[in-house]
């Protein structure tokens, strides 16, 4: 599935209204700041004056006086610091301030979409801007250990349900702490009610914050779309499909593996995602509720072989956190 005319156009109101906003805020803290430094409004006023006659002498080929006005608007621009500062207000508070700091809301860098564009682009396509209203609550900030038990040693960690979170916490902060450097991809696995998706988002949000596209389906929405065909179209003119998407974006997260129909369809296109995306070096995470014996009798060997040579295995173990939050 393509964008449609009508949803790129809505991108494109979109950065339109952010770099209003952007302008409109900067008129109010400049009015501000003239209205408390008058000699601010002065030291701009010398600072357009200059670049003007600069930019002319450049046109002009001349070039003997271009270093020393540099030098003057150096100055200018030191004073408007200073003062800023003598009066309580941060360096940077005459700065736009933009929603995407890289391409100051325009959704371009040298001709190229950027990356807030192209994450844009994903969440109209999948219909994914709910994840971003739920990582302002499910994230590193609100990650709680106390649903973890520390009463008892589980067999398989050889550590407390609580240590054992700390642990794959910090695993999964390692994976983001690296992520640029090192390519790495997580499976997730445990029961049901132990935080494996509440950690996802987690993961999800820190690389959203960092400007890495994230596309985050359940295994039952990731299969449907597939099975449905989908990804035909006629026209890849002005953007690509959707299975381009999936395999190229900097992390895809597969939730609850194993709630989808598995079938020779599933295994082949599961292996089809996993195998292309790690030769791309492009990261996945997949979480399932289901034990490493159940990939394995219901997974291709191919797809098993996979996920234990490739994927970093971690482990959530305790009681269903969702039963403990009903009784408080």
């Amino acid at each position: 599935m393509m964008l449609k005319n009508a949803q790129y156009n809505k991108i494109l109101r979109e950065y339109d209204s952010r770099q209003l906003k952007a302008r409109h805020d900067l008129d109010i803290r400049t009015k501000e700041v003239y209205e408390k430094i008058p000699e601010l409004a002065e030291i701009d006023q010398a600072i357009v004056s200059n670049s003007v006659n600069q930019a002319k002498l450049l046109l002009s080929g001349s070039d003997s006086s271009v270093e020393s006005l540099k030098e003057t608007l150096l100055d200018l621009s030191m004073k408007k610091v200073e003062l800023l500062i003598e009066n309580g207000y941060q360096r940077d508070y005459l700065t736009p301030r933009y929603v995407c700091m890289d391409c100051k809301d325009t959704g371009y860098i040298d001709g190229e979409k950027c990356h807030c564009f192209k994450q844009a682009m994903v969440d109209i396509i999948y219909s994914q801007s709910n994840v971003k209203n739920i990582i302002k609550d499910e994230n590193f900030d609100t990650f709680q250990y106390n649903y973890y038990s520390r009463d008892y040693v589980d067999a398989s960690t050889k550590l407390t349900p609580y240590d054992n979170a700390i642990k794959v916490v910090e695993q999964c902060k390692s994976f983001i702490k690296n992520f640029d450097k090192t390519y790495t991809n997580i499976l997730l696995y445990g029961n049901t009610g132990l935080g494996k998706t509440f950690l996802i988002n987690c993961i999800a949000k820190s690389l959203l914050d960092t400007s890495h596209t994230v596309i985050y389906l359940t295994a039952f929405q990731l299969f449907d779309l597939l099975a449905k065909d989908t990804f035909k179209s006629n026209d890849v003119s002005e953007f690509e499909n959707q299975l381009d998407y999936i395999l190229d974006c900097d992390l895809l997260v597969i939730d609850d593996l194993g709630t989808e129909l598995t079938n020779a369809f599933v295994n082949s296109r599961l292996y089809l995602l996993i195998n292309e995306r790690h030769f791309r070096n492009k990261s996945t995470i997949i979480s399932t509720n289901f034990a490493l014996d159940y990939l394995s009798a219901n997974y291709s060997e191919r797809i098993y072989s996979r996920l234990l040579s490739d994927y970093m295995i971690l482990k959530l173990v305790g009681d269903d956190i969702r039963f403990k939050k009903a009784l408080l």
